[in-house]
């Protein structure tokens, strides 16, 4: 029977995942086995998350999953001996209309799931105070339980005494606390962290992270402060229908934000995965019935992809006959063209009538709920889909005709519409759910 937490903060930025790979690695040099899980939609931290614990990392999401996919994805959990889902966020941070089983928030899922909360709170600037913002996070909901906090980026010993004292006197525990120069930081990117695949001293800074928790931090009593869990019974893989029988993944350093559940849930419904690389100039397969381009950092390899003729070809060859579709970074390569941060345009493949820019930045970021104006592989028009956009790319020019409405998780209508023309289509949000 695992035991199991959940790590959160008041705000982003406090270090959530550090410590939660940190924890992950620390318990399993205990010979632990840990399940990680990620609440919201995060395409990055569940591959650092599998490089901490040697198993796949899922994110769980309250807005765009209901109650019993989250059941199922966290069933795989059983044979774990501790579960950590990180957060994301603030605890309370979520949309403000309700989705399939809460708002997104980190504290969904806590509720949900009994699982208690470890806090991680950056004292920087306070001292007594910490422990008033600490208390308020505690008392904020009715069923969400604080376990304890760990104070992250402590800035002395005298520092650190102020604030357990402050704690103790409002009945919060502190398990630990880590230096404020620690140098246990992940490198970051404008998505957010460098992904686990780039990072060839991940590992290294994992087993460093892993060996500062171990001695500030008390582990047996962080131990002793989670819940005993036993899964709901559900075992079967997130319901998704799959795109085709043969799915031919553009899966390389420029194609890799798919969540990983996705690729479960089309496996589980039999359908077969065939990666291929465009980065390395590389085709769908000829034996697949459809082609699914992933997102991902276009953007940073967007010459070579340009020059990549054999790939390109390929892509052309297949949309004649079977159909394909991008997902943000992959629907701009799609398109005719791609102007790098730089201000350099990049020919892509030219399937679909879409210009996009990165040389003027603006962040496109929320929960998207898109009724299908026309099909796209594996659902039928008029079907609704879940998903998540976070992109700075802008739209300079997207000619074809609208794949769906998009709203956002207010109701209001979104721009990035996605486009289609003939067998090709492409959205900006990445698939999270179906909208049942």
């Amino acid at each position: 029977m695992p035991r199991c937490l959940v790590i959160s903060a008041p705000a982003s930025g406090t270090g959530k995942t550090t410590l939660t790979l940190a924890l992950a690695r620390a318990f399993r040099d205990r010979g632990l086995a840990v399940q990680c899980f990620k609440s919201g939609p995060d395409y990055i931290d569940p591959a650092f998350h599998a490089l901490a614990t040697r198993r796949v990392s899922v994110n769980i999401d309250s807005w765009a999953m209901p109650r019993e996919t989250i059941e199922a994805l966290t069933a795989r959990a059983a044979d774990a001996d501790v579960v950590l889902t990180e957060g994301s966020m603030g605890l309370f941070d979520g949309v403000a209309t309700p989705g399939m089983s809460g708002t997104g928030a980190s504290a969904d899922i806590a509720a949900m799931m009994g699982w208690p909360v470890l806090l991680v709170l950056d004292p920087a600037g306070q001292a007594q105070t910490a422990a008033a913002v600490a208390a308020g996070l505690r008392d904020f909901r009715v069923g969400v339980r604080l376990a304890g906090v760990v104070l992250n980026r402590v800035a002395s010993p005298r520092h650190e005494d102020l604030v357990r004292r402050a704690m103790e006197g409002v009945g919060i525990k502190v398990l630990g606390a880590l230096p404020r120069h620690a140098p246990i930081k992940l490198p970051e990117r404008h998505l957010g962290l460098v992904q686990a695949e780039e990072n060839a001293g991940a590992r290294d800074m994992i087993a460093e992270a892993a060996r500062l928790v171990a001695e500030r931090i008390d582990l047996d009593a962080l131990l002793a402060l989670a819940v005993d869990w036993t899964p709901a019974g559900a075992t079967a893989a997130s319901r998704l229908t799959p795109p085709g029988q043969r799915i031919a993944l553009a899966r390389d350093a420029a194609f890799s934000f798919i969540y990983p559940h996705v690729l479960e849930g089309w496996r589980a419904a039999g359908a077969e995965i065939l990666p291929f690389s465009p980065l390395a100039d590389q085709g769908p397969s000829d034996d697949a019935d459809v082609c699914w381009l992933s997102g991902g950092y276009p953007e940073l390899h967007a010459g070579r992809i340009a020059g990549n003729y054999h790939f390109r070809n390929k892509l052309t060859a297949f949309a004649k006959t079977r159909p394909v579709h991008g997902e943000c970074g992959g629907y701009m390569v799609l398109g005719q063209g791609l102007i790098d941060a730089g201000g350099t345009r990049h020919e892509m493949t030219g399937l679909l009538g879409l210009e996009t820019s990165f040389a003027t930045r603006r962040m496109h970021l929320g929960y998207r709920l898109a009724e299908l104006s026309a099909e796209v592989p594996g659902h039928a028009a008029g079907e609704r889909l879940r998903g998540h956009e976070f992109h700075y790319a802008t739209i300079l020019s997207q000619p074809d005709p609208a794949l769906a409405s998009v709203r956002d998780a207010t109701g209001a209508q979104v721009a990035e519409t996605g486009s289609r023309r003939g067998r090709v289509s492409g959205t900006f949000f990445h698939l999270i759910a179906e909208d049942r």
